[in-house]
């Protein structure tokens, strides 16, 4: 299973820091720590089997958080995350974050973009691995701020930035709010992702893809309880970013066997396999597809066809997907 070729759409940065950087960046920067016990930062970082919702498991990003304020321990944890992606044969990722989270030290939105992109690049040329960023706004936050990330983060597109995201907790009704903010972004050239239908209902979905043209949704499973949805997903070819490990953290669902993923595949939705969260939920994508195959009888042709589906969905350049359907 490691050594299958890998393509990661739905990875973000700041759940992905490994806990070794976390202490040792917070001891190069003098940076107060709960424990400087690895054992207690990875319990820390991690999300316990008991966690009870998405609004639980976000607070485990507050420590990553932390030690992401300088360029250089920004580059560094995206050079970790290609790099530790690219040793289970990863071979495209796309990583998303949100450049709002970065700044508490005084950086830019657009230092905070160029020291990933720093990271990435360096990565790139060290490993047989290609990646691009999706930026994100958080649903915290203001539209304001939104706006903000998209209008800073233009100029970076097609140098590695490709798409625009909505992340964070999940209310009801939430794309009437960044209707404009995501209408720009489009305007300007950005892809677009959407978080929806994880701690709400689908009627998040049929919003994303009607009101701000979601050409891909982070998640999603929650189309499952309503018909209307999942008929909107399946008629567009909208591509589910799904993350099975991730889902039963946050209690999406209870248990692996009502995972909606391989039903869903074989009523021909695009569906693809991703982490999530490398860190929080103490996962690689070689656990996620081994979670799958081993709970669903995935076969090696499913598995071919996932992939093929995944370098479709991909945000890459048309030589990209070429190489990555070479590779299979």
């Amino acid at each position: 299973m490691r050594k299958l070729p890998k393509i990661e759409l739905h990875c973000h940065l700041d759940g992905s820091v490994r806990a070794e950087t976390i202490l040792d960046i917070a001891r190069k920067e003098n940076l107060e720590l709960p424990s400087y016990n690895i054992n207690d930062i990875k319990k820390l970082v991690q999300v316990p089997i008991d966690c009870t919702s998405l609004d639980e498991y976000l607070k485990k990003f507050d420590l990553a958080n932390k030690v992401m304020q300088t360029k250089e321990s920004i580059k560094r944890v995206t050079f970790e995350l290609v790099e530790d992606a690219a040793n289970e044969n990863v071979k495209y990722i796309e990583i998303r974050f949100a450049p709002m989270l970065h700044m508490k030290k005084g950086l830019s939105i657009k230092e905070v973009i160029q020291s990933v992109l720093k990271g990435m690049n360096q990565a790139c040329e060290k490993y047989e691995i290609k990646a691009n960023l999706i930026l994100g706004c958080m649903r915290n936050m203001s539209v304001e701020d939104a706006e903000l990330v998209v209008k800073e983060g233009k100029e970076f597109l097609g140098k590695g930035v490709v798409a625009i995201d909505l992340c964070g907790p999940e209310v009801e009704g939430f794309a009437t709010k960044y209707k404009k903010a995501i209408e720009s972004a489009r305007s300007y050239g950005y892809r677009v992702t959407i978080h929806a239908g994880e701690a709400a209902s689908g009627k998040n979905v049929i919003d994303a893809i009607n009101l701000l043209g979601a050409e891909r949704i982070g998640h999603g499973i929650n189309i499952k309880d309503m018909k209307e949805a999942y008929d909107l997903v399946k008629r567009t070819n909208v591509t589910l970013e799904m993350c099975p490990t991730s889902n039963l953290h946050t209690k999406a669902i209870d248990k692996i066997s009502d995972y909606p993923f391989f039903n869903f595949y074989k009523d021909d939705l695009s569906v693809t396999l991703n982490t999530d969260n490398r860190t929080v939920s103490d996962v690689d994508l070689t656990n996620e597809i081994s979670l799958v195959k081993d709970n669903f009888n995935m076969s090696e042709e499913d598995y071919k066809r996932i992939y093929l589906n995944s370098v479709d969905a991909t945000f890459a350049d048309e030589d990209t997907k070429m190489w990555l359907k070479s590779l299979i």
